[in-house]
């Protein structure tokens, strides 16, 4: 548990020429950024030196395919060096870079192979955030002297003084809130950890970028998983996992072959398109059955899932509930938040009982726990039941 609380570089704050309230506390602290290349750590670094901070820019190397650095910014993975030492120069402030190629192979790539050679369907941005930016890159902050850490993401921190306890809030700006990618954050890492673009909204920081004469023009924002890249994830897992090639069959709920696959790790829930199947409606992908090669098929009725199951449980501000407690949902970034009940089961599990169906609930996906705009936790879903 953190020994001093946040609120006292948060309690008092001066607005810059730029319209954001940024805090007066920050003044003369040692803060490394972590730069993606991307606009929003840009602008990051840009409003924590312009606070008074000791700005130091740090790049992690986490992956680099055969010829990438002959590659335009805009088509490369992630993290763009190129560019985030570019702007470190235009920002005069010390920049670093740091290799984790290896690292990021074994703790990230390797786990998302192996989630979807078991019929999971991963979210491989959670567990980054948890495992390297805000796990190793906190603790090679720590290294360089630096007192803070921070981040373009678009989210917020609340320190709660009754439990000494920090909450994750969703960004000002819902449109742009990656709260959903960030719940896995432990108190440690909540503690030193800055989001100064959680007040703002995109376009106040494509003004700034603006006016900082940064090329932003030039990096667009990936929706894509990063290593990935130039190829769809099922070309990637054939070549880093051969053994996802392990045909099959393609069988309704009532157990009836209507089709082969190449193999399970090719298919995810929810999955309409390319299933070669036609049976005079529309069929999805309603389960994997990895051990049996079986890709399951029905209709969208079959989708609907009232309770979920989580496990791998991370808590927030309020810490973990002791008895079943309302919450808001979201079974997947881009969805809706659906209202619903949160128990506690044995073996730091728990059941979200949802008011109404939710579609295509997939076990490897985060289910986050929401309280308005606080995330109250979150875990990874195991199980579904159909309504």
């Amino acid at each position: 548990m953190p020994s001093s609380p946040k609120s006292s570089r948060c309690s008092r704050s001066v607005t810059n020429r730029t319209g954001v309230s940024v805090s007066d506390a920050l003044k003369g602290k040692r803060v490394v950024v972590g730069m993606s290349g991307g606009i929003d750590s840009a602008v990051t670094a840009a409003l924590l030196k312009e606070a008074g901070c000791e700005v130091i820019g740090v790049t992690l190397t986490l992956w680099k395919e055969e010829g990438e650095e002959e590659k335009r910014w805009q088509d490369r993975s992630c993290c763009k060096v190129g560019l985030a030492r570019h702007v470190a120069k235009l920002l005069s402030i010390p920049h670093h870079v740091f290799d984790l190629q290896e690292a990021f192979q074994a703790e990230i790539i390797d786990d998302f192979c192996d989630a979807y050679l078991v019929g999971q369907t991963p979210n491989p941005c959670v567990r980054c955030n948890e495992r390297m930016k805000f796990g190793r890159l906190l603790t090679l902050a720590h290294e360089l002297g630096a007192d803070l850490l921070a981040t373009g993401h678009y989210a917020r921190i609340h320190y709660r003084p009754e439990q000494n306890r920090y909450s994750l809030l969703k960004g000002a700006d819902l449109q742009k809130d990656q709260s959903y990618f960030l719940y896995r954050l432990n108190q440690t890492q909540l503690a030193a950890t800055l989001f100064p673009l959680g007040e703002m909204n995109k376009e106040a920081v494509y003004q700034k970028a603006t006016a900082l004469g940064l090329p932003y023009e030039e990096v667009l924002e990936s929706q894509e998983v990063c290593f990935v890249t130039q190829k769809d994830y099922r070309s990637f897992l054939s070549e880093y996992r051969p053994e996802s090639e392990a045909p099959g069959q393609i069988v309704t709920e009532s157990g009836e072959v209507v089709g082969e696959h190449a193999g399970v790790a090719f298919y995810t829930v929810g999955q309409r398109r390319g299933l070669g199947v036609a049976l005079g409606e529309r069929i999805y992908v309603t389960r994997l059955d990895p051990d049996r090669r079986e890709v399951v098929v029905g209709s969208e009725e079959s989708l609907l899932k009232k309770e979920v199951i989580a496990d791998h449980l991370v808590w927030g501000g309020e810490g973990q509930p002791q008895a079943p407690i309302r919450v808001q949902a979201k079974i997947r970034y881009r969805s809706s938040a659906g209202e619903g009940t949160l128990a506690p089961l044995p073996g730091d599990r728990v059941q979200i009982l949802f008011d109404d169906p939710q579609r295509g609930v997939t076990p490897g996906q985060s289910v986050v726990f929401y309280r308005g705009e606080e995330v109250i936790g979150g875990g990874m879903i195991v199980d579904t039941n159909k309504d």
